[in-house]
């Protein structure tokens, strides 16, 4: 079931939309809607730094681990 919201943007706002998305050869409302969906689907940028750093302090745990099998 789709959902209908509704924001309010200042004139500069809606006009710098309407040329990025002129650029993009979208309407501004598929270029919204776009964006949207990629920050809905975009992992957690803290989650995705916390992997990095685990994956990052264990390398040479990993490597060892890797190496004894």
């Amino acid at each position: 079931m789709e959902q209908v919201i509704t924001i309010t943007l200042s004139a500069e706002q809606m006009e710098r939309l309407r040329q990025k998305a002129q650029q993009l050869r979208v309407s501004p409302e598929a270029l919204v809607r776009a964006t949207l969906m990629d920050l809905l689907e975009r992992p957690d940028e803290a989650f995705r730094r916390a992997l990095t750093y685990v994956v990052q302090k264990n390398r040479e745990l990993y490597r060892r681990l890797a190496a004894a099998e």
